[in-house]
């Protein structure tokens, strides 16, 4: 491999990366923005719930649709549209005062927000061949996970601030802008040569055949399923740590903000871990990755359960803990769709496995809603993480077991 394709392989990955760097800007700031938002409208949580719901829906169906579509469509302007798209529908959001108005508009935002992770995802594989495929999508997947830590920090500061909730979806969304521009004027869909001269060369099929081929591989549909169970920990995480560390007087424990911001920093640092490691330790054996990462996950939530809950330095590390062990797995379970579909069907495949993810995580948030109100304490969502990560790790071992799927068009 010469050294300029070289070069350009780094140069398509990392401005993916840069792009997707800021993607959940237009996502992740949600929850922060929540409490403001229910006080100003007079609207209920439970409203608030619905409103998130509505926008997992969304990112779930776009994912189904716009995986199949990168497939068939240029993936540089299927990420740059989408981003143009969640900018716009974020100011809107800003500048609503109903309720129904904003689900609509947080349920459309999900949908544009879906036209990122499969096109981009596509896009890397393209470029990268089997054998550092993992490595490829573990800094894929890390840029996300630095992505959910940027969006905190860029909360937090403005929150302490000051600023009301409507400029959480006004000013972070900027960066976006600058990112979504430079990913549409810098990146390339596919090299000029084929990277995996191995690879054997799949016929063209229209898309209800790559649908169908995607359903049939039953490996693919259990390690979809386990994919669903770490999205309803990894969304657990995200959404309710803030509630249960910020409490009603976070303004009087300060402190309390930068545990939930190491949630983030170790999901950042569990994505480009795992992905290297499952190329290296593992042998490219995602399936014993995952299942590890996602079983040392249940261990740790059960920790944070029974921790005193005032040990800022104890809930620091397991935090970070937390967030690297449940979504470093993620970096494996994107490199499935090609592994056991083959290149061709790789945007369907991680559009599939994305939408089964978001549907499982949208109506995880009611089931760990209802746990809080059931025992009236918050501390009770790491308990029912804890029985999530280990399905996760229970479903995905499965897919050693099953006998081998062979690729057909039919």
């Amino acid at each position: 491999m010469d050294k300029k394709f070289r070069a350009q392989q780094w140069k398509m990955l990392l401005i993916t990366m840069f792009c997707y760097l800021f993607f959940y800007t237009g996502r992740h700031n949600f929850g922060w923005a929540a409490k403001g938002m229910a006080a100003d409208l007079n609207i209920p949580f439970s409203t608030i719930g619905w409103i998130s719901f509505s926008m997992l829906i969304g990112y779930s169906i776009g994912q189904l649709i716009n995986g199949n579509l990168a497939d068939r469509f240029s993936a540089r302007l299927m990420v740059t549209l989408g981003a143009y798209l969640s900018i716009l529908t974020n100011i809107a959001i800003s500048f609503s005062d109903n309720a129904t108005v904003i689900m609509l508009l947080w349920a459309a935002n999900g949908y544009f927000q879906s036209m990122a992770w499969a096109p981009g995802a596509k896009l890397i594989n393209n470029w990268w061949n089997e054998r550092e495929r993992g490595k490829a999508f573990g800094f894929y997947t890390m840029a996300a996970g630095l992505s959910s830590m940027v969006t905190y920090l860029l909360s937090i500061v403005l929150l302490q601030q000051g600023y009301e909730w409507q400029m959480l979806f006004r000013l972070p969304v900027l960066l976006l802008l600058i990112s979504a521009t430079a990913f549409l004027i810098i990146a390339r869909d596919k090299p000029a040569i084929k990277i995996d001269a191995e690879t054997p060369i799949v016929p063209k099929v229209n898309w209800i055949a790559q649908y169908r081929m995607v359903l049939k591989n039953r490996k693919f549909m259990v390690a979809s399923l386990g994919f669903g169970f770490e999205s309803m920990a990894r969304y657990g995480l995200i959404f309710w740590v803030p509630v249960h560390y910020l409490g009603n007087n976070w303004k009087d424990n300060p402190g309390n903000l930068w545990v939930t911001f190491l949630l983030p920093v170790g999901m950042a640092a569990g994505a480009l871990t795992f992905g290297m490691l499952s190329d290296s330790l593992f042998k490219k054996d995602r399936i014993k990755a995952i299942a590890f990462g996602m079983t040392v996950s249940a261990v740790i939530s059960v920790l944070i359960y029974i921790s005193p809950p005032h040990n800022l330095l104890l809930g620091g590390l397991l935090m970070f803990l937390a967030g690297f062990f449940v979504y470093g797995p993620q970096a494996c379970f994107w490199p499935l769709s090609p592994d056991l579909l083959g290149s061709n069907l790789t945007g369907t495949g991680i559009g599939f496995m994305n939408m089964t993810g978001y549907m499982f995580a949208a109506f995880g948030e009611p089931l760990l809603g209802y746990a809080i109100d059931v025992t009236g304490n918050t501390n009770s969502i790491f308990f029912v993480i804890a029985i999530l990560c280990l399905l996760s790790a229970l479903s995905v071992s499965g897919v050693k077991f099953m006998p081998k799927t062979q690729l057909s068009a039919a």
